[in-house]
């Protein structure tokens, strides 16, 4: 089993940039499709991307497509959300997972091994 710790969360005004990072320790990190999901207060969690094993491919919800980049260095055993044009409502805790079956999969019951999160605030 794959354990998984976010970081790299804060407060950050509307139209800035964030990084996040998800270190990976456990089964091997590098054949694992991984994702990012987040829960705002009193909203469910929901699919915000994921990218396969080997970082050539990745899949993104409508709502932060064009803004966040998912990479992943399989030799650090870490991966990436790179958040640009934040918005307000992007305000949430950031969770990273690692995929059962496919990068593709955006339903949260397809992922285990959540870390624990990381804060995002983003002020307008």
């Amino acid at each position: 089993q794959v354990q998984l710790v976010e970081s790299g969360g804060g407060l950050v005004q509307a139209g800035g940039s964030l990084r996040l990072s998800c270190a990976a320790s456990g089964r091997p990190f590098s054949t694992t499709p991984m994702g990012w999901f987040r829960q705002a207060p009193g909203k469910e969690r929901e699919f915000v991307g994921a990218i396969n094993w080997s970082g050539s491919a990745t899949n993104y919800a409508d709502s932060v497509k064009g803004r966040f980049t998912i990479s992943r260095d399989n030799a650090k055993n870490t991966m990436f959300l790179q958040m640009n044009s934040l918005k307000p409502e992007d305000t949430a805790v950031y969770y990273c997972a690692a995929s059962r079956t496919s990068y593709t999969d955006t339903d949260a019951r397809f992922y285990h091994s959540w870390g624990q999160g990381t804060q995002v605030t983003v002020s307008s």
